[in-house]
């Protein structure tokens, strides 16, 4: 887990180098126009995909929809999906819940499109385009590069579709190598963390899907209970149980999102919380305690930053806690979801 987290700024700069196999893909889309995008994965993934959801919302002003496969895959129902643009992501491309989504969106209407690290799986294969992540052989349980050559490779499809050339990702990989150095910085905080048996991750905006994601590593390594909000939800009753004893981990990045999070750390601050915050210098102010992230990187991309020290800490508590990351209790590398 340690060395796949330090590989990512060097999968980032692969990722960009190879811009060029996302080109049919934008021009496919390009001459069929969806309306409408709908999203499905399932896990890590689905943080990838929520992510996806912003991208397409704030930056193209598509509606975007999470599906639930099951309404397919248990139900039967068979969904009219002209005009719209279905897309699957998956880290193996192995699971016969997405599989089935794609095999009925495609007969329905939809223009299908997988995102995954394997071009061979069965659910590149069902889809009418696919995108390789290029992330290269992941063998830890928990995703990490993984993860964030799924945000890469949605950030460069999303600004392809404008036109763009993805020149906001210049100082990432670099930014990137910086935060992955800080590795001790975040086991010294880790230490904070060792008997904690649960804990609040919030974020607002492009942050969110970051907050789901880093609570998700904390529960598959660490088996505590960590429970991800975003932070206009937290105030909305869930705030209730954060107390002294209950640490928060915030994720308040420069830009729109970051800002928006003030009023949560001000309540947090009231309630007694320790607050950890991973974001800009600001935010930083307001909480117990913080990691800053490197400044003058755009908020859309900020969340392949964001992640790596909520997986640095998932992996240093989990070994402070005596657990081996690396293979977490009961869970296997590909979860095939019927």
């Amino acid at each position: 887990m340690a060395t796949e987290i330090a590989e990512q700024p060097e999968v980032w700069r692969r990722s960009v180098a190879s811009l060029g196999r996302l080109a049919p893909v934008v021009a496919a889309l390009k001459r069929k126009q969806p309306r409408f995008v709908l999203l499905a994965a399932r896990g890590t993934s689905d943080h990838a995909a929520l992510y996806a959801k912003y991208l397409f919302e704030v930056i193209h002003g598509m509606p975007v929809g999470l599906a639930s496969p099951s309404t397919v895959t248990a139900y039967g129902s068979t969904p009219d999906l002209r005009d719209t643009l279905l897309i699957a992501v998956s880290q193996s491309g192995q699971s016969p819940d997405l599989i089935e989504m794609v095999q009925t969106g495609r007969r329905h209407g939809a223009i299908t499109l997988s995102v995954t690290n394997a071009p061979a799986s069965p659910l590149a294969q069902a889809a009418e385009l696919h995108i390789d992540v290029l992330a290269g052989e992941e063998r830890a349980v928990a995703a990490t590069k993984s993860y964030t050559a799924q945000l890469l490779a949605l950030y460069l499809l999303v600004d392809l579709l404008r036109d763009g050339d993805g020149s906001a990702l210049g100082a990432l990989p670099a930014a990137g190598d910086a935060l992955v150095a800080r590795s001790e910085d975040v086991r010294a905080l880790a230490a904070r963390y060792q008997f904690a048996s649960r804990l609040v991750v919030t974020g607002r905006g492009y942050a969110y899907p970051t907050a789901r994601e880093g609570a998700l590593k904390l529960m598959e390594t660490c088996y505590l209970s960590a429970q991800a909000f975003s932070g206009a939800d937290l105030l909305h009753g869930p705030l209730a149980m954060v107390t002294s004893q209950v640490p928060v981990l915030a994720v308040a990045p420069d830009g729109v999102g970051g800002q928006s999070m003030g009023e949560v750390l001000q309540r947090l601050h009231a309630v007694g919380a320790h607050v950890l915050t991973i974001g800009g210098a600001q935010a930083i102010a307001a909480s117990s305690a913080g990691l800053q992230l490197p400044a003058g990187i755009d908020e859309a991309v900020s969340p392949l930053l964001e992640i790596l020290p909520l997986q640095q800490l998932a992996l240093h508590l989990a070994i402070t806690r005596g657990e081996n990351p690396d293979i977490p209790r009961g869970l296997s590398k590909i979860t095939k979801t019927l």
